[in-house]
């Protein structure tokens, strides 16, 4: 959106169409946080690396996050439903909110080894 388009003139001071009142302008600002990312088993194949840090709105849900992250394993949607989430260490639900700084851990589903059984 060009400049001009942004603020309206009215009298002595701009105004822009949104965001908080100061004392002179409306000003448009967004809150943003800052969480690191983990990815363990198939998921750290997918992404290419085990951790990154992600920027997301203030107030943002787990949910938010799994919803950022979707277009990661394209082909794979079943795989988003079965995704077990930790923040901070500890399993947390789709409508925790994250914080800034948090851990997020990306756990996905593991299938484990094989059977072996001994001959006696």
């Amino acid at each position: 959106m060009p400049a001009q388009d942004i603020f309206e003139r009215h009298g002595e001071a701009d105004y822009l169409f949104w965001g908080a009142w100061s004392q002179r302008f409306r000003v448009a600002y967004s809150v943003w946080m800052r969480v690191c990312v983990l990815y363990f088993g198939v998921l750290k194949d997918l992404v290419g690396h085990g951790r990154s840090e992600m920027d997301l709105a203030e107030g943002a849900s787990v949910a938010e996050l799994l919803e950022a992250h979707r277009g990661l394993a394209e082909g794979r949607e079943a795989l988003w439903a079965s995704i077990a989430v930790a923040v901070n260490q500890e399993y947390a639900r789709a409508g925790d909110v994250l914080r800034d700084g948090d851990e997020v851990a990306l756990l996905p589903p593991v299938s484990g080894g094989t059977l072996v059984l001994a001959r006696s």
